[in-house]
């Protein structure tokens, strides 16, 4: 699944954006220095996301929509079309380039 997949996601199973969630998320006080176990914690007690969703909006919330370019433009089941997640919907998301 790709990174921008788990966000997408996150949104079917919370009817939030990933940028909704990450906004409630700095509300809370979680940001850059925060450590993953307490936010993971208020995700699954707010949204009752999983582990591998809350990683997705941990390193949101701590490092931003950026993600490496290791599996941009690659094949395969890990594959993103960039190296920066949509964050406010995937009916805002364009469409990505073929």
């Amino acid at each position: 699944m790709s990174f921008q997949a788990y966000l997408d996601a996150v949104e079917d199973r919370t009817g939030l954006t990933p940028r909704q969630i990450v906004d409630r998320a700095h509300e809370q006080g979680f940001g850059p220095d925060s450590k993953a176990g307490p936010v993971l914690e208020w995700l699954a007690a707010e949204y009752g996301l999983g582990r591998g969703h809350g990683m997705a909006l941990v390193h949101v919330i701590k490092n931003g929509p950026g993600i490496g370019a290791k599996h941009v433009g690659t094949t395969g089941s890990h594959r993103d079309a960039s190296d920066t997640l949509w964050l406010d919907g995937k009916a805002t998301r364009p469409a990505d380039p073929a």
